[in-house]
Order: structure tokens, then C-alpha cells, then sequence
């Protein structure tokens, strides 16, 4: 999760110095699909390894009797390194994904000039648009889902355990260790949420070309 969201804040300092320092090589054609995908790539990255990770916590550390949950947490350690693999390889295949997108409407915004295609091409370029968020919103989606459902679980199974402890009168130093555990899951799921919610604005706000809202969301974020 650090080698992700340090590669996703590295990666967006030097693409906004070299736009500062050599803006022409912006509007060279391969560079400019090739920075948007790696961004796409490490932003998505970020998201599923978190929520792998949250995932990864809820197996490993809540207590349940199911017999389903006893075989994950079993084998959840041999999983790890194909649910990190599975998530950078969702990762990249969306981000290729919306950046074909992304280059089929920039083709059909250099043939719009044609007045009689004007039409057809406007139908077909909001239809790539939408394809593009719809894509977007699914993964920050599904990805939150994963998340709430691990948070909501781990919390659920730390509240119980804590109140058996209580019945039982064990130590107070293992009960405080469980309430900064709650705690600990709790702030990450309110961040977790609070940046979901901001991802989905900043599509909303793509989509109705709000420049200002979008600057103020990025910097939050």
C-alpha cells in the first residue's frame, strides 16, 4: 500500500513539474495517453490494495464459526501475493481500458469539424463519456463495497469480543488493545468513505467541466 500511494504522489509531482517546466511535450500524442494511464494505474492500484489489506485484517484477526470463513483464514496467507498480483493486473487492464476510451473520443472530437458528421459524433463522444465514468464509478464502487464489508465485519467481531472480556473480567490492558483496534478500523473506514465520496465528485464534476471544484477535490484527496 505505501509502494502504491508513494508511486501515485511521485508520479503526479513530476507530471505537473515537467507540464511547468516543458508544457510542449504535453501535446506530443503518445505521451500525454501514456502519462493518463500510469496515473489511472497507480490510482486504482492505491484503492484495491487498500481494500485488499482491509480485507486482509477483517480474515485475519475477526473470530466467526462459519466453516467458509475458517477455510479463508486458513489459506488467507498463501493468498496474499495473488490478491495483491489479481489487484494490479485489474488495475492495469481497467486503466488501458479507459485510456482506449479516452483516445477513441479524442478522434472523434479531431473529426467533429466536419458539419455533417457533427451530430453522429456528438451521440458517439457522450456515449464514450459515459462509458468511461460508468467504468470509473463501477471500480471505486466495488472496491468500496469490499471495504465496508471488511470494516463492518472486523468491527462487528472486535464489539463481541470485547464484550466477552468484560463478562469474564479479563485484563484491562488485552480490553484497550481491542478499543484502539475499533478505533483504528473506524478512522480508516470514515478516510476510506471520505475519499470514495470525493473520487465520485470528481467524475460529477469532470462531466460538467468544473475546473475550480475539481483542483479543490484533487488537493483534498
Amino acid at each position: 500500500l505505501g509502494c502504491s500511494r508513494i508511486s501515485l504522489l511521485c508520479f503526479m509531482w513530476v507530471s505537473h513539474f515537467l507540464s511547468k517546466i516543458y508544457p510542449s511535450y504535453l501535446y506530443v500524442h503518445p505521451i500525454l495517453q501514456l502519462l493518463a494511464t500510469l496515473q489511472t494505474f497507480f490510482n486504482y492500484s492505491n484503492l484495491w490494495v487498500s481494500a485488499c489489506l482491509c480485507g486482509f485484517y477483517c480474515i485475519k484477526i475477526a473470530n466467526f464459526r462459519n466453516s467458509f470463513f475458517i477455510y479463508l483464514k486458513v489459506k488467507i496467507d498463501k493468498m496474499v501475493p495473488w490478491l495483491l498480483l489479481g489487484s494490479e493486473i485489474v488495475a492495469l487492464a481497467i486503466s488501458i481500458v479507459i485510456a482506449d476510451l479516452s483516445e477513441t473520443l479524442e478522434r472523434n472530437n479531431l473529426t467533429s469539424t466536419c458539419q455533417e458528421n457533427f451530430w453522429k459524433v456528438t451521440i458517439r463522444k457522450d456515449m464514450h463519456l459515459l462509458s468511461t465514468f460508468l467504468l470509473s464509478g463501477f471500480v471505486f464502487a466495488a472496491s468500496f463495497v469490499l471495504v465496508i464489508f471488511s470494516a463492518v465485519f472486523l468491527l462487528f467481531s472486535l464489539w463481541r469480543h470485547k464484550r466477552t472480556m468484560q463478562t469474564s473480567s479479563m485484563k484491562d490492558l488485552s480490553m484497550d488493545a481491542h478499543i484502539r483496534a475499533m478505533k483504528s478500523v473506524l478512522s480508516f473506514l470514515v478516510m476510506y468513505s471520505i475519499n470514495f465520496v470525493c473520487l465520485l465528485l470528481t467524475i460529477i464534476y469532470a462531466t460538467k467541466k468544473e475546473n475550480i471544484m475539481k483542483l479543490l477535490l484533487y488537493i483534498y484527496l
